[in-house]
């Protein structure tokens, strides 16, 4: 086998030698058995949609597995959560053994002292923009309780399922997952310089309510110990937001406060007992052209690293739902 460069990849075992399969041109790769996956694998042991690797920003892989069957391990053990990858880890899936290789992305800042090309990275950071967004931030509910009352495959399978679906929700409703983070994940809506349209919010909103009922009924396809729940907290304002990735393919990110507090909020709702926290200009377009659509309270709650009390307008699912019955798209 010719020697790869050095850019991220794995290298798949076969009886009649070693594969390359590289992981550029993308932040996204599916792995399973099916056609329909960037890396098909034929082994009767892996689901028909096993795995995804996605790459961060930041330069990092994550492994997450998508609910399937008889798991996916890294480094002998098997994973339930999204779990970060590192050079020379060993991958099964099934019976199909594969190695992940991947430059150490630590050691590439902007320091031309590294060989980057300054034209190349100008060109990258350029794409850096001050954009209004929205961050929606969810996390599921007593997770950690449950894994210490769960048999570690049913865990994997559902666990799995969860985050395969959430992201088939957020993609529905016109967004994609920028972050895992255990058992949560973080997703951004970037509006356009006219603002935010009250049907944008709506749609988020939409997208928000379907997390919650597709988490609800998971314990009716797998033997969990008690329904799952997650909590939320959604923020709109401003940040920065560009292009980290190479490729054709677009790997947003956003930075900044906004983005901060939307995670602060999300667990802001643990301690005033809601489901759903509200930044104030998140509630603001949301109701907007509304009338009498006070279904959520106001609180002001100190969020961890905020000087000042922040105002929140949060409340329950039932809440959100009720309030997506008079708030239908125009």
């Amino acid at each position: 086998m010719t020697a790869p460069q050095p850019v991220p990849h794995l290298v798949l075992r076969t009886d009649s030698g070693s594969r390359y399969l590289s992981l550029t041109n993308s932040n996204c790769w599916t792995v399973g058995r099916g056609d329909d996956n960037n890396f098909v694998l034929p082994d009767r042991w892996i689901s028909r949609n096993h795995a995804m690797l996605q790459r961060m920003e930041t330069g990092e892989f994550y492994l997450i597995d998508l609910g399937s069957r008889n798991g996916s391990f890294v480094n002998g053990r098997r994973v339930s959560v999204p779990v970060t990858l590192h050079n020379g880890d060993h991958l099964t899936f099934g019976q199909t053994e594969l190695d992940f290789f991947s430059p150490d992305f630590a050691s590439h800042p902007s320091d031309s002292s590294l060989g980057i090309d300054s034209q190349e990275f100008t060109a990258t950071a350029t794409l850096h923009v001050r954009r209004l967004i929205s961050v929606l931030v969810v996390d599921i509910r007593d997770f950690t309780v449950m894994t210490r009352q769960i048999d570690e495959k049913i865990l994997s399978e559902a666990i799995g399922t969860w985050f395969r679906c959430a992201g088939d929700i957020i993609r529905e409703y016109g967004s994609w997952v920028d972050k895992y983070i255990g058992d949560a994940i973080m997703a951004v809506w970037i509006h356009g310089p006219q603002g935010v349209s009250h049907d944008e919010m709506v749609r988020i909103a939409q997208a928000l309510s379907a997390l919650h009922k597709m988490t609800s009924r998971l314990h009716e396809r797998y033997p969990l110990p008690f329904p799952l729940r997650v909590g939320a907290g959604l923020n709109t304002g401003y940040a920065m937001v560009g292009n980290t990735g190479t490729g054709d393919r677009p790997d947003y990110t956003a930075l900044g406060d906004t983005v901060n507090a939307a995670f602060r909020l999300e667990s802001a709702t643990k301690q005033i007992g809601r489901d759903v926290a509200l930044g104030e200009s998140t509630y603001g377009y949301l109701v907007e052209s509304i009338s009498n659509a006070n279904l959520f309270q106001q609180h002001a709650v100190n969020l961890k690293g905020y000087d000042t009390p922040t105002v929140t307008y949060a409340g329950s699912f039932s809440d959100l739902d009720t309030f997506l019955q008079i708030s239908v798209p125009r």
